[in-house]
């Protein structure tokens, strides 16, 4: 997928005039913050668990490469081929070496977003190698030619007309907008790809150390297809989504559907362990797992290594004011809202993701919803503040927060500066007391009308007694 971070200002700023799209994320918001919150209130242990939750992933990430090699080893020993990904140049080629070697031609995939990193079914389509979405979400985006705008409800973006239009276009079907019909339409054409694929795609939502068995979760039932029905199974995901034990995953299960969409459960829950055995008549008869780094294990050892604990369940997002607003396209790669903050700067490299850092509010709302509780917002405060480290950020940006640096550590300079700011921004407003505009930060006033300060700083307020 290509990166497109770099223009974040200029698409949030079209998003927001977008009309159809702000509907469109009302809708969203409706849905997954109510449903959430009434999910997690069924649980009157919610905070122990999402405290067990986040020790869970706090373990994983300290002790990485144990995990991982245990992985591997349980794996291995059930008939399953582990392979290691540095980068997705890497994972392309293994999942095309794969196919060569077993002379296949068409796959099916579930949804998977370590896949969009790495653009394999561009990748796949120039190796002569047909891939059939089977998400519906992904799906329709497929016909679209479009990039997901969330990592749980991809097509949010899109209202039924106009899926419907586009059904139309590429099914050359009789148009409809009903959602039942739409949904069996989808099914009519979806059924062949699967019973005709030699290849399953798949992601892994967790990767368990202790069997070697990789977990999906689905709503649509298309992932237990995609890894059951093909004779070869590949499993895309990355190395931070090791999980020690069963008993440690059911734990995370309890909380990612609840985060994710609000469902005590999702509908499927897959554990995918080895090869088919002789007597069972599912499943697939190889079975490859590609484990991912693509800038992860940078992420240890540093101030971001927390973000290693995400489980992707896009909870963050859903309560991102930022995101509310802008949608998931403006954040220009795989993944958006306050995770795709820090990891977009993370995986692809902080000169190409400047925005992003600063795409926030800070209200910190994606930490208090996040249940594994990674600090977010001090993420990507440390992400700025190594842009100024860097000079990633412009001059004027840098030259603004060096004055006001030098003046906020000589109290008598910045005492007489607030002085003169004060009494300046009143006369600017006028007899009105409102702000209709500032230079330097249009990007606010443009918005929004600031009330004028009352001409006296705050000390001179407080020491004359008066309030206002």
């Amino acid at each position: 997928m290509q990166v497109t971070a770099m223009h974040f200002k200029r698409k949030a700023a079209e998003n927001l005039h977008n009309e159809k799209l702000q509907r469109a994320l009302e809708r969203l918001q409706s849905k997954f913050v109510d449903s959430r919150a009434a999910a997690n209130a069924e649980l009157p242990n919610f905070g122990e668990i999402r405290n067990a939750a986040a020790e869970i992933r706090r373990k994983v990430t300290e002790n990485l490469d144990r995990y991982l090699l245990r992985f591997e080893q349980e794996a291995t020993a059930r008939g399953a081929v582990v392979h290691w990904a540095e980068t997705p140049d890497d994972a392309n080629r293994i999942v095309a070496d794969i196919a060569r070697q077993y002379g296949l031609r068409k796959a099916v995939k579930s949804k998977s977003m370590v896949s969009e990193e790495c653009a394999l079914n561009d990748h796949l389509a120039s190796e002569g190698v047909e891939v059939l979405e089977t998400d519906l979400g992904e799906y329709i985006l497929q016909l679209a030619k479009e990039p997901p705008s969330h990592i749980v409800a991809p097509v949010v973006h899109k209202s039924k007309e106009d899926i419907s239009d586009l059904f139309e276009k590429k099914h050359h079907r009789t148009r409809t907008t009903q959602i039942g019909e739409l949904c069996r339409e989808a099914r009519e054409i979806l059924r062949p790809g699967f019973l005709a694929a030699e290849l399953g795609i798949s992601g892994g939502n967790f990767i368990i150390a202790e069997t070697g068995s990789v977990l999906i979760v689905t709503n649509e039932g298309n992932g237990r297809l995609t890894t059951t029905l093909p004779r070869v199974h590949v499993a895309i995901t990355g190395i931070e989504k090791v999980v020690p034990t069963l008993e440690d995953v059911t734990t995370l299960l309890r909380l990612l559907p609840r985060a994710a969409t609000g469902q005590s459960i999702t509908n499927y829950v897959s554990v995918l362990t080895g090869t088919k055995g002789q007597k069972e008549t599912d499943g697939a008869e190889r079975f490859h797992i590609i484990l991912l780094d693509n800038g992860r294990s940078r992420l240890l050892g540093t101030e971001l290594q927390p973000m290693l604990r995400c489980i992707r369940c896009g909870a963050c997002m859903n309560h991102c004011p930022v995101y509310q607003n802008v949608g998931g396209h403006a954040y220009g790669w795989v993944y958006p809202g306050p995770m795709g903050s820090v990891l977009t700067p993370a995986f692809v490299g902080l000169a190409n993701a400047l925005d992003l850092p600063h795409a926030s509010t800070f209200c910190g709302e994606c930490a208090v919803v996040c249940p594994v509780k990674i600090p977010l917002p001090d993420l990507m405060r440390h992400l700025r503040t190594r842009q100024m480290e860097q000079r990633l950020r412009p001059w004027t940006e840098r030259a603004a927060l060096g004055v006001w640096s030098w003046m906020a550590r000589r109290p008598a300079v910045y005492a007489v500066g607030a002085r003169i700011i004060a009494r300046l921004l009143q006369l600017l407003a006028g007899d009105k007391k409102r702000l209709r505009y500032l230079i330097g930060v249009s990007g606010w006033t443009k918005g929004r009308d600031l009330p004028a300060p009352a001409g006296r700083t705050f000390r001179d307020l407080y020491k004359s007694g008066k309030s206002s």
